[in-house]
């Protein structure tokens, strides 16, 4: 496989969202699937240019967290504040035109659509989406297999796919769930550089993660969930004093 390039431009259209400062803030917030109640009152706040991670077990809340932030749960309660803007207020396409991209845990390709249709399918939802010329930069595997059906792309390079798609929407905040589950180490390895490159660049990112080796060295901060709640918040200067109670919290 190729190496991942680093030398794409940055976005465009970053002016309205200066670095430094908050960008999403979650107050107590609460989420529901028909009459199961799932988050019990997440608090958490992401800085433009942070990377956080939402670590725990399997069933602790934190994919349905980032379902949460975009409206895709049954009901929510609490506040959703996105770059001063209320999101509990507004739909998923609405939340999405203001420039938050969501990468879901089942990628989502059509497989009868080739890698570039499939690439230029959603929508420029927001200002500053990347050109193709620089997603293909990030993601030399895509150009090489630009004109394979989706059946016959690897699981690696589908979640490329995947992630390549948000990148052109103009999203600034992405929302990752579990990219790196079922992908060979070397893959996992090449997708920290493109989480690496991307922060350099000023994306804001919230990453989901059962893969605490791969998290530990990428976040600014690790929030910990357990039953819809969250249990510990660790700062990046704190992993090493905290890395047995993480190991503890997540049973590694």
């Amino acid at each position: 496989m190729n190496t991942v390039a680093t030398h794409v431009a940055t976005p465009h259209g970053a002016s309205a969202f200066h670095p430094g400062g908050e960008l999403l803030r979650l107050t107590d917030l609460h989420a529901f699937y028909g009459e199961s109640h799932i988050l019990h009152g997440i608090d958490l706040t992401v800085n433009r240019g942070e990377l956080i991670t939402l670590l725990g077990r399997n069933g602790a809340g934190r994919s349905t967290t980032l379902k949460a932030i975009l409206g895709l749960v049954g009901r929510r309660t609490g506040s959703v504040m996105f770059n001063g803007t209320d999101l509990t207020r507004l739909a998923p396409h609405q939340v999405a035109r203001l420039g938050v991209g969501f990468c879901p845990e089942e990628r989502g390709i059509f497989a009868g659509l080739s890698t570039e249709e499939n690439l230029m399918l959603p929508p420029q939802v927001a200002s500053g989406g990347m050109t193709l010329k620089e997603i293909y930069e990030v993601f030399p595997n895509l150009l090489e297999r630009r004109h394979s059906p989706g059946t016959r792309l690897s699981g690696g390079e589908q979640q490329m796919l995947a992630m390549a798609r948000i990148l052109r929407t103009g999203a600034k905040l992405l929302l990752l769930d579990e990219i790196t589950e079922g992908l060979a180490p070397v893959i996992v390895k090449k997708l920290g550089e493109v989480i690496r490159l991307l922060k350099s660049r000023g994306y804001t990112i919230v990453l989901v993660e059962q893969n605490f080796r791969f998290a530990a060295p990428l976040a600014d901060r690790h929030y910990v969930l357990e039953h819809g709640r969250i249990v510990a918040t660790v700062e990046q200067h704190e992993l090493a004093a905290k890395t047995d109670m993480l190991h503890e919290l997540l049973g590694v």
